[in-house]
């Protein structure tokens, strides 16, 4: 989290960045804050953001909306949906200020301070046409809060290759009928370098485990085949584990999860 969370320069710098891709397609735009949180504060980091969801409750704060993600090595991510370009003009924690009352919002934003030295916010988008999720394409998957991120980074010139190579996987998917689903994110504005990110929901570490494994035997020599294809237009490739906290979200309509 952070003092202000829709800071209006660095607003200006991703519209800037931004506006061809809203223009372009329909994929579903993700605004993600992530917390390097110390070992040594975790418990209170978590303890600050129930304290500031109770109070985004108390004062019923609108147009505001975000889930949480805690990943092993300690980072905690903040998710919001992001609908379109009037959403960067935005601030939606000022009628919170307004209620609570400046100095009260502070104190709160001062005990987030105390729990990490590093923090920074990033964009990431929803590829509808490259996610295997053949019951329809959500990012609310009940009971299955586990997660492993599958991190493809790639150069850009290799991009296009690397996209076509995800619609074969997809297909194969399909023909198959694998029951291991996945959403497929491209990087955007803010994000470490250029990737295309695999996340896969699970009930926990042995139901992924279990799962990938049927998956891995269902697509045999196929699936190895198309995925070595794959890797050779990946430059880096990094997975990490996590699961989602419903504990820290916060909606002022309905829940959203990833």
């Amino acid at each position: 989290m952070k003092t202000v969370k829709f800071n209006v320069l660095l607003f200006a710098i991703v519209a800037l960045q931004t506006t061809n891709l809203f223009s372009q397609n329909t994929n579903q735009a993700f605004w993600v804050h992530e917390d390097q949180v110390k070992p040594a504060m975790q418990k209170e980091y978590e303890a600050v953001t129930k304290d500031f969801i109770a109070a985004c409750k108390e004062h019923n704060l609108k147009d505001a909306d975000w889930a949480t993600a805690s990943i092993d090595d300690g980072k905690y991510l903040s998710i919001s949906p992001i609908d379109n370009m009037a959403d960067f003009d935005k601030n939606p924690m000022a009628p919170l200020v307004e209620k609570m009352g400046e100095e009260n919002f502070r104190a709160i934003f001062d005990r987030f301070n105390e729990c990490y030295d590093t923090h920074r916010d990033y964009m990431v988008y929803l590829i509808d046409e490259l996610s295997y999720m053949p019951n329809g394409l959500t990012t609310n998957t009940v009971g299955e809060d586990y997660r492993k991120w599958h991190f493809f980074h790639v150069a850009p010139k290799n991009v296009a290759k690397l996209r076509d190579k995800m619609k074969e996987i997809k297909s194969l998917y399909e023909t198959k009928g694998a029951k291991q689903h996945y959403r497929i994110y491209r990087s955007g504005f803010g994000s470490n370098g250029d990737y295309y990110l695999a996340v896969i929901s699970a009930k926990d570490a042995q139901s992924y485990a279990k799962t990938s494994a049927e998956t891995d035997e269902l697509l045999g020599e196929e699936g190895e085949k198309v995925f070595d294809e794959m890797m050779q237009y990946v430059h880096k490739y990094e997975t990490k584990t996590g699961r989602m906290r419903p504990d820290l979200a916060y909606s002022a309509i309905t829940d959203f999860k990833d």
